[in-house]
C-alpha cells in the first residue's frame, strides 16, 4: 500500500517519502508475498497437484503483469498509482474474506491420518523424504532458523533443489540484466522492439504455465519437466549468444516455456520433501536463495556484457556473457539430473505429539 503515497500526491517530498518507505518495507517484505503464496498452496494442495498449482500461480502472476503493462500504457500517470493502490486494497480484502488460514494441523491435514491407542499420531507423510529414520521427530522447541538448517542438512533432495534454484535464478537474472543491453548494442533495438519482444515472451510464458505445464507433469513427471525446462533455457541462451540477425531473438521465444517451467518444478519437488507444517520454511529457503542469486547476478553479468560489447574486449564475441549464462544453466541442468524421484512413500513413522 506504499504506492498510495504517490496516488495522493507526486511532489518531491512525497516521492522521497514513498522511496524511503518502500526501501524500509522491502527490507522486511520483499518476496514475502510470493513465498507465503507458495507455502499456502503447498499446505492446501498435496502430491503432484502442487506443481500444477504452482504453474497456475506463476501464470496468473505473468498475466497480471501484462494487464499492469497495458494499464500503465493507457491510464494517466495520476490514475496509474491510484489504480495500483486500489488493486492492492482489493487483494487484501479478498485475502481476509476468502483465504482460510489453517493454524491447526489437525483440521483437514492429510499429513497426519490417525492416532494410535496411546495418544500418538501416525505420520503418513514424513517430514523429510530422504532423511535417516532418526531425524523424523520434529522438536517444536527449536527456533525457525534451526528448523530450516535441520531440514536442509537432512534432505539431499532439498539441497539439490536449492542448488538448482541458485543457478536457475542466477542465470535468469543475468539474462535480464544482459539481454536487452546486448540487443540494443548489437541490433539497435528500440523501446518499441523491446515492448513487442517482452509482450511476446509474456504471452507465451503465461500460456505454457497455465496449460502446458500441468499436461507435462502428468505425462513425464516433475523431475523430467525440471530438466527439460533447464535444457530449453540452455539452448535459448546459447542461440542468443551467437545471434546473427534481429529476427533470432523472436525465433528463440519458442524456447521461453523452458524458463517458465523451472521454478514451479523446483517448488513442487521441494514441497514434497516436508510435511505441511514446514512448507513455509522450505519456501522461505527457496525465496532466500533466489534473492541472493538475484543480487549477485548483475554484479557478474552487467560488467561482462559491457566489456565484450566495447572496443576493449579481449576477443570478438559480443554475446560472450550470454554464453556464460548458458553454461550456468547447464550446471543447474546437470544438478537436476541427480535429483532422485521417489516412486513410493517410505515406511510410516510414529511420532509423539502433545495433545492439548
Amino acid at each position: 500500500m506504499v504506492v498510495a503515497i504517490l496516488g495522493y500526491r507526486r511532489d518531491t517530498n512525497f516521492f522521497y517519502a514513498y522511496y524511503i518507505t518502500k526501501i524500509l518495507f522491502d527490507m522486511v517484505c520483499e518476496g514475502t508475498v510470493d513465498c507465503l503464496a507458495h507455502a499456502y498452496v503447498a499446505k492446501n494442495v498435496h502430491g503432484r497437484k502442487r506443481i500444477s498449482m504452482f504453474g497456475v500461480l506463476a501464470g496468473v502472476r505473468t498475466i497480471s503483469g501484462v494487464c499492469a503493462t497495458f494499464s500503465a500504457r493507457f491510464l494517466p500517470i495520476a490514475s496509474t498509482f491510484q489504480v495500483s493502490a486500489m488493486s492492492l486494497f482489493f487483494g487484501l480484502v479478498y485475502m481476509r474474506i476468502f483465504l482460510k488460514e489453517r493454524l491447526d494441523n489437525n483440521e483437514g491435514n492429510d499429513d497426519y491420518d490417525e492416532y494410535d491407542g496411546g495418544g500418538l499420531k501416525i505420520l503418513a507423510e514424513p517430514i523429510l523424504r530422504d532423511a535417516p529414520s532418526n531425524t523424523h521427530v520434529f522438536n517444536t522447541k527449536y527456533s525457525s532458523f534451526k528448523d530450516m538448517i535441520s531440514l536442509i542438512k537432512n534432505s539431499t533432495i532439498l539441497i539439490q533443489a536449492l542448488v538448482v534454484t541458485f543457478f536457475a535464478t542466477f542465470s535468469q537474472t543475468g539474462m535480464q540484466s544482459a539481454f536487452l543491453y546486448f540487443l540494443k548494442a548489437r541490433f539497435g533495438f528500440t523501446k518499441n522492439d523491446f515492448a513487442e519482444l517482452l509482450l511476446l515472451v509474456t504471452i507465451i510464458g503465461s500460456i505454457s504455465q497455465l496449460f502446458l505445464l500441468p499436461i507435462l507433469v502428468s505425462a513425464i513427471g516433475e523431475h523430467k519437466v525440471l530438466s527439460t525446462g533447464l535444457l530449453m533455457e540452455f539452448f535459448n541462451a546459447a542461440c542468443l549468444s551467437v545471434a546473427w540477425s534481429a529476427w533470432v531473438p523472436y525465433a528463440t521465444t519458442v524456447l521461453v516455456p523452458g524458463a517458465m517451467f523451472v521454478m514451479p518444478s523446483v517448488c513442487g519437488i521441494a514441497s514434497r520433501q516436508v510435511g505441511s507444517s514446514e512448507q513455509g520454511k522450505v519456501q522461505g529457503c527457496i525465496s532466500g536463495v533466489k534473492a541472493f542469486a538475484g543480487v549477485l547476478a548483475p554484479f557478474v553479468y552487467s560488467p561482462l556484457t559491457a566489456l565484450f560489447l566495447s572496443d576493449n574486449a579481449p576477443f570478438y564475441f559480443p554475446g560472450f556473457s550470454l554464453l556464460c549464462i548458458a553454461f550456468s544453466v547447464m550446471i543447474g541442468f546437470l544438478q537436476s539430473l541427480l535429483i532422485k524421484e521417489h516412486s513410493s512413500l517410505p515406511q510410516v513413522k510414529i511420532i509423539a505429539i502433545n495433545n492439548p
